[in-house]
C-alpha cells in the first residue's frame, strides 16, 4: 500500500490546489502558462539531428520560442486564423512543432496534431472533422496535403523561417481560460470513425501532476520522452507536461534504434527516461545496452512484462515503472516514482490512482470515480453525445474506460484486456474499423476483420481475415497487396502483417462481427 506521511499528503493536497486554481482559472492563458512565464533564458527543448556519424544538438530557449511563436501568431493571424479556430499539424519532433502549438494558442485557436506515419485518407478525415483549413507541415510530409482541396500549407523550412522573420509579433494572447480548448486530438475507436478529444487549458493540471509525481522530473534531470507527439503519451508529457513545470525534454529529428537512443543517452546524460514497452524490448534484445545509471524510467502504452523489468536493473540500474492512462484522461494510474507518493514496485501491476483521481472497479472495468475526481478534464467527445454516454454510468459517477482488470487487496490494479476491439502495437492505439474502410474498398476483398494478436516485440500486430469475392484465389501476391493498400490508404505502421484467406467472418444474428472469435482462432 503507498505510504505517505501526514506532511507529505498535506504537501500534495495544497500542489493539487495550486495546479487546479491555476490551470483552471476563468482567465488562463496556454501561451503564458506554458512559455511567457518562465525564465527566459532557460532551455526548454533540444532538437536532436543526426548528421553522418555526427549529433546535432540546438537548444532552444524559452525566450526563443515566446519570440518565434509571437511572430508565428502574428502570420497564422493574418491567413485568418482566430479564436476557435482549429489548426492541424502534421510534422515530426522538431521546433516548429512547439512554435506553431504556441502561436495557436496565442490566437485562442486549437492544435489538431496529425501522426507522420498517416497516409493522405487519415490525414484529411481527421482535417475535416475538425473543421481545419490551415496546416502546418514539414518537407517530407507535404506531398500528403497537395491532394486535399479547401487547406492552407505551410512548411517548415525555408517559408516557415520567413513567415516567422517577416510578421510583425502579437501583442497579447488570448486567454480562453481553463475550459477552453487547447488541443483536439483524434482517438481510434472499434466500430466507427476516430472520435475527437476536445482538451482543455485545465488538462495542464493533470499534465503536471503526472510530471510530478508520476515521472518525478526533477529540475537538474535530463529527461527524455521518446515517444511520438503525434499521439497522446508524447504530446502530453513530451511536449506540454515540460513547459507546463519548465522543465526541459529532448526531441530526436530521427527513427529509432537501439544504437542511437544509447549514444543519446551517454552524449547528452539522460537521467530520467520514458517510453512505449517496444521500446524497451527492443533495447533489452541488444547484449551492448548496458553500464547506464538512470534515476528514473518509466513505461507507458500498454502492459509491460516482468522480463523487461528484470533486464533494467542491470542494465540501466533502475526499474522500469509502468503507467496506465488514456488519450481522454491522460495518465491516471501509475507505478508513482515521486517519493510522496511512491509505493514498492509489483512486476504486473499499474500501480495506484494518481493524486487527484478515484478509481475503482465497475462491471468488471477499470473505471474513475467522477465526483471524487477534480484532475478528470474529459466531458465528452467531439459532436458525439452517444459515444460519449456510453462512456460514463446511467447516474454520470463513474466514467468506465473500456479496459478490464482488478484490483488486489493493497489497491493495486492490473490490466486484464481491452474490453473492446482496439489494438495496441508498439503503444499505439489502431482501431479496426480505420483498416477494415481501406482493405473493403479493394475489388477483391467481399467482407474483413482486423484483429490483434501478440507479438514479443510490438505487444500486438495487426492481423486481417478477408473474405474474398467470387472467383477469386488467394495468393502472396494480393496479400502484399492489401498491406501496401493500408499503408498507403490509412498509416504506414497500421498494416496487416499477416492476411488470411477465409469463406465466411463470425458474425452476430444481428451481423456484427465477433472479433474475439478470430482472436482465437489458431
Amino acid at each position: 500500500m503507498t505510504q505517505t506521511t501526514p506532511t507529505a499528503q498535506t504537501g500534495v493536497d495544497a500542489t493539487l490546489h495550486d495546479w487546479l486554481t491555476t490551470y483552471g482559472a476563468a482567465d488562463a492563458d496556454a501561451a503564458h502558462l506554458l512559455v511567457d512565464r518562465h525564465d527566459p533564458s532557460a532551455v526548454a527543448f533540444t532538437t536532436i539531428d543526426v548528421d553522418g556519424d555526427d549529433l546535432v544538438t540546438v537548444d532552444l530557449t524559452y525566450g526563443e520560442l515566446a519570440d518565434a511563436s509571437k511572430r508565428f501568431a502574428g502570420a497564422l493571424a493574418a491567413m485568418g486564423v482566430g479564436r476557435g479556430d482549429t489548426v492541424g499539424v502534421l510534422m515530426g519532433k522538431r521546433s516548429e512543432l512547439v512554435v506553431s502549438l504556441l502561436a495557436i494558442a496565442r490566437l485562442g485557436a486549437v492544435y489538431i496534431p496529425l501522426f507522420t506515419a498517416f497516409a493522405t485518407p487519415a490525414i484529411e478525415m481527421r482535417l475535416t472533422a475538425g473543421n481545419a483549413r490551415v496546416v502546418i507541415t514539414e518537407p517530407s510530409q507535404a506531398d500528403k496535403l497537395a491532394g486535399i482541396d479547401g487547406i492552407t500549407t505551410v512548411v517548415a523550412g525555408e517559408q516557415f523561417d520567413r513567415l516567422v522573420a517577416d510578421s510583425e509579433p502579437v501583442t497579447e494572447s488570448v486567454a480562453v481560460g481553463g475550459d477552453g480548448t487547447l488541443i483536439l486530438l483524434f482517438t481510434s475507436g472499434t466500430t466507427g470513425a476516430p472520435k475527437g478529444v476536445p482538451v482543455p487549458v485545465r488538462a495542464l493540471a493533470s499534465f503536471s501532476c503526472y510530471m510530478h509525481y508520476g515521472l518525478d522530473v526533477a529540475a537538474d534531470d535530463v529527461f527524455w520522452n521518446a515517444a511520438d507527439p503525434g499521439w497522446a503519451y508524447g504530446l502530453y508529457y513530451g511536449i506540454l507536461g515540460p513547459m507546463a513545470l519548465g522543465r526541459r525534454n529532448l526531441l530526436l529529428h530521427a527513427g529509432f534504434s537501439p544504437d542511437l537512443t544509447a549514444r543519446i543517452m551517454r552524449e547528452l546524460g539522460v537521467t530520467n527516461f520514458a517510453a512505449a514497452p517496444t521500446v524497451y524490448r527492443s533495447l533489452s534484445k541488444e547484449p551492448s545496452f548496458t553500464g547506464f545509471s538512470l534515476r528514473r524510467a518509466s513505461s507507458a502504452g500498454e502492459p509491460l512484462t516482468p522480463d523487461v523489468i528484470d533486464w533494467a536493473r542491470e542494465a540501466i540500474q533502475t526499474e522500469v515503472r509502468d503507467h496506465y492512462g488514456q488519450t481522454e484522461h491522460g495518465m491516471f494510474i501509475n507505478n508513482h516514482w515521486h517519493p510522496d507518493v511512491a509505493q514498492p514496485l509489483v512486476p504486473g501491476s499499474m500501480g495506484t490512482p494518481m493524486p487527484g483521481f478515484a478509481t475503482g472497479i465497475v462491471d468488471g472495468q477499470i473505471a474513475i470515480d467522477v465526483t471524487a475526481s477534480p484532475m478528470m478534464w474529459f466531458t465528452g467527445y467531439l459532436d458525439a453525445p452517444d459515444k460519449t454516454a456510453a462512456r460514463f454510468t446511467d447516474d454520470g459517477a463513474w466514467y468506465l474506460t473500456g479496459d478490464t482488470g482488478r484490483k488486489d487487496d493493497e489497491g493495486r490494479y492490473f490490466f486484464t484486456a481491452r474490453d473492446d476491439d482496439v489494438i495496441i502495437m508498439a503503444g499505439y492505439r489502431i482501431g479496426p474499423f480505420d483498416v477494415e474502410s481501406v482493405l473493403i474498398t479493394h475489388p477483391s476483398v467481399l467482407d474483413v476483420a482486423v484483429v490483434g494478436r501478440p507479438d514479443e516485440l510490438r505487444g500486438e500486430v495487426l492481423e486481417a481475415f478477408v473474405v474474398l469475392a467470387e472467383g477469386v484465389d488467394g495468393s502472396d501476391e494480393l496479400e502484399k497487396e492489401l498491406q501496401q493498400l493500408v499503408k498507403t490508404g490509412f498509416a504506414a505502421h497500421a498494416y496487416p502483417r499477416t492476411v488470411h484467406f477465409v469463406d465466411s467472418l463470425p458474425k452476430t444474428p444481428s451481423g456484427k462481427i465477433q472479433r474475439f472469435i478470430l482472436r482465437k482462432q489458431d
